[in-house]
């Protein structure tokens, strides 16, 4: 199988963004909140928007499974407080969960948490659960800057996340360690903090011993993990300055990187510094880059092709289109069993 570890639903129904800009509204305004009822999807619509859209790609591109969250870019954790993440993430979940029921076989849905700044990061377990326990969700979307783009929350080394760690550990979940939208003018969402953020995780963990509390914790960091493949002698060498371990033995038992890199020769690097098992399959399909690469005439997020180009082994590419995500998403790995998958 050939399974995408990153796929958001960025095609959503107008209808949801409507209903969020009346929630936003509200915020100013009490009486002009919405109901969640108020918000009408048919499964129709979300056949549409599905079938035109990453399905069509996904069999055109030839990849087989999704892992399905809502729109990154779009969970805007700064906007609001608790209750306004609480129920936006809510109704979010559901929409990914419902497409999940209509293509089973082509999804399978990741949570987003109801994350507010300033607010315990454990307010998110319910969330969490239900989307684990009802909904069958393999993962977690976590937001290392509920700001938006200001790093008010204290790094992921800190005690303050480890409630949510000790029941990824329990749910045997992993988290794709992934920002939203910026509200800071310093940082253009896609092209500087969704990497800046990707970077500053991995350091976070390099600089701590996290992983030495919680050896069972996974984290996916994604964008082909920001600068770390790129300086990875800088972090060997930080590392060494600060008497950690090799990042080998360090971080590469509980990090991994996806490949949503939109060049060979980033992939080629990606593949070549990081270790295959720790990479994992994703391209972030009608995401943050939807054009085609003139000097290649494909789309810039067709990252089959990358992996494909790549000098790797057919053992290699099976660990990275399949065997690694079984084995870091262990309740996707069971949920394709039970399919005779």
């Amino acid at each position: 199988m050939i399974i995408d570890i990153h796929g958001h639903y960025t095609t959503a129904p107008k209808a949801l963004e409507d209903w969020r800009n009346r929630q936003i509204a509200g915020i100013k305004d009490p009486s002009a909140m919405p109901k969640v009822s108020e918000l009408k999807i048919s499964d129709d619509e979300l056949r549409e928007t599905i079938e035109t859209n990453q399905l069509a790609k996904m069999k055109e591109r030839g990849s087989d499974l999704t892992i399905f969250s809502p729109r990154a870019s779009f969970m805007a954790h700064h906007i609001g407080d608790f209750n306004v993440s609480s129920t936006w993430a809510a109704i979010c979940n559901e929409l990914c969960y419902r497409v999940s029921q209509l293509f089973p076989d082509n999804f399978i849905g990741a949570a987003m948490l109801p994350q507010s700044p300033g607010v315990d990061p454990a307010t998110c377990i319910p969330e969490m659960e239900k989307c684990v326990k009802e909904y069958g969700f393999v993962g977690i979307n976590l937001n290392p800057d509920p700001s938006g783009g200001h790093w008010t929350s204290p790094p992921l080394s800190d005690r303050a996340w480890y409630p949510l760690y000790e029941k990824m550990v329990e749910l045997n979940i992993p988290a794709m360690v992934h920002v939203s939208t910026s509200c800071n003018s310093c940082f253009h969402t896609t092209g500087a903090h969704y990497i800046n953020a990707d970077t500053t995780a991995f350091m976070q963990c390099l600089t701590s011993d996290l992983f030495k509390d919680f050896p069972d914790l996974k984290f996916v960091i994604p964008h082909g993990g920001g600068a770390a493949p790129y300086h990875w002698g800088r972090y060997r060498g930080l590392a060494q300055e600060l008497k950690k371990p090799l990042l080998k033995d360090h971080l590469l038992n509980n990090i991994f990187f996806d490949t949503c890199v939109y060049h060979q020769p980033g992939i080629d690097l990606l593949t070549k510094v990081i270790p295959v098992e720790n990479v994992l399959f994703a391209s972030e399909m009608i995401g943050a880059v939807r054009g085609i690469d003139p000097e290649t005439g494909h789309y810039f997020d067709d990252t089959k092709r990358y992996i494909e180009g790549a000098n790797l082994t057919p053992a290699q590419r099976h660990q990275i289109y399949e065997g690694n995500a079984r084995r870091v998403y262990p309740r996707l790995d069971a949920a394709l069993k039970a399919k005779g998958l």
